[in-house]
């Protein structure tokens, strides 16, 4: 496994690693327990679990937010492009390429959309032409183009969180950690939005970190996939294998071996393989 100062990464490692890290928050609270996953260049990978798994804590110990909560990785290891970054403050991170979008669509809702996408571009320095920026996030989002100087805290859910994730990628992430992008979203906006993202991948080569219980879109456009449960990885694969899986069918997607969609209060046993508690 590549390290701090060991030189530039291999082709075939991953960007990002997490190495069996544990997160604990005020010197007392284990969250995180061993959880180890890969990002590889260009890829997408998501995070699937309920609420209180521990998947924002995840993206929070990638970014170096942990901070700000009085959180810290006291074990295991991050590794971004070979250079470890665990230690390293969110500033720093965040100049290195890797930028989180929280859930919840934190803007400043007194900014215009003009003045908001400005910010991130200020975030990592890239300012030198702002209008060129502009104009590729109005071709990915265009209603944001016809919203330039509409204050962001007018804005619909679904364009307040098209504006979060412009952004993040006004900066020209090489990674975007992107939290339960579809959470309070109607079907139609989920979709559009998880066809943006594929998208960004595609053509800017951005590597992407999906957090989303929604697991049919998400497991819909990303290459890999990981389960997490009370802090741990419980099961991991590509994404073709865990949609086909009995159990992420029943307990994620609500679907019965009989293929019939079920509501998770019906679901009555969620079948753990032994090797998950391990």
């Amino acid at each position: 496994m590549p390290t701090c100062g060991r030189g530039a990464p291999r082709r075939d490692d991953p960007m990002l690693r997490l190495n069996n890290i544990e997160v604990v928050y005020s010197n007392v609270i284990l969250v995180l327990k061993g959880v180890s996953m890969e990002l590889k260049e260009n890829g997408i990978a998501v995070l699937l679990g309920a609420n209180g798994s521990g998947k924002t804590t995840t993206l929070k110990a990638i970014s170096g937010l942990l901070r700000s909560e009085n959180g810290a990785v006291t074990d295991g290891s991050i590794e971004f492009e070979g250079l470890r970054i665990d230690r390293k403050g969110p500033e720093e991170i965040a100049r290195m390429g890797i930028l989180q979008v929280m859930e919840g669509r934190k803007i400043f809702s007194h900014f215009t959309v003009e003045e908001e996408l400005k910010v991130g571009a200020y975030a990592r320095g890239h300012v030198g032409d702002i209008r060129r920026s502009l104009s590729m996030i109005y071709d990915y989002f265009p209603v944001l183009g016809t919203l330039q100087r509409k204050t962001c805290g007018f804005l619909s859910g679904g364009e307040q969180q098209m504006l979060v994730i412009a952004r993040a990628l006004i900066a020209r992430p090489k990674v975007m950690l992107l939290d339960e992008p579809s959470l309070g979203l109607s079907p139609l906006l989920v979709e559009e939005i998880f066809r943006i993202v594929k998208r960004i991948n595609a053509d800017e080569k951005t590597s992407i970190l999906l957090v989303e219980q929604n697991a049919v879109a998400a497991l819909e456009i990303a290459q890999h996939g990981y389960v997490m449960e009370n802090g741990r990885i419980v099961m991991e694969g590509s994404a073709e294998s865990l949609r086909d899986n009995e159990d992420i069918k029943e307990f994620y997607l609500g679907l019965s071996q009989m293929g019939e969609r079920k509501s998770f209060r019906d679901v009555k046993h969620y079948r753990r393989r032994k090797r998950w508690l391990s």
